[in-house]
């Protein structure tokens, strides 16, 4: 009976480079973990941050009261206008852009701050940025020791 050579057998079986493309999905699949890892942790900061600036923007346009109305005790009431002014004004001062809306009453203000995170580790798998909203809300409120009503 003839064998076959050791050498032939061991060219048909031969694993050689299979670890290697083992490691290299690994390393991809790592890479992936810590990319959503670092950009997801650094995304919600920057969201944390754009609804702290949302909110400062709206409180500035809080302060724009219409003042003919609140000196003759009429109300307590921004003025759409300059309080739309003051708070783009802050969101402008901040390095953030986005919209205000005063209340039909007057009495409130929201602003929505619109932004982008651009990634550190994910844009190698393509993803550079992603989008970040924030959102802030200031209720005018009057008295001395307590908040009155109108």
């Amino acid at each position: 009976m003839i064998f076959p050579h050791a050498g032939h057998w061991r060219t048909r079986l031969d694993d050689a480079g299979g670890i290697t493309v083992f490691v290299a999905v690994c390393v991809i699949a790592l890479i992936g973990i810590i990319g959503v890892a670092v950009d997801g942790g650094s995304k919600m900061r920057a969201t944390e941050r754009a609804d702290y600036v949302a909110g400062e923007a709206a409180r500035a346009g809080g302060q724009a009261i219409d003042p003919a109305e609140a000196i003759n005790g009429t109300a307590i009431v921004v003025d759409p206008q300059d309080a739309t002014v003051a708070a783009q004004a802050y969101l402008r001062s901040a390095d953030a852009t986005g919209t205000v809306s005063v209340s039909g009453d007057g009495k409130t203000l929201t602003v929505n701050v619109t932004s982008s995170y651009d990634t550190k580790f994910l844009s190698v798998v393509g993803i550079g940025s992603l989008s970040v909203t924030g959102h802030g809300q200031a209720t005018l409120l009057h008295g001395v020791t307590a908040p009155e009503g109108n």
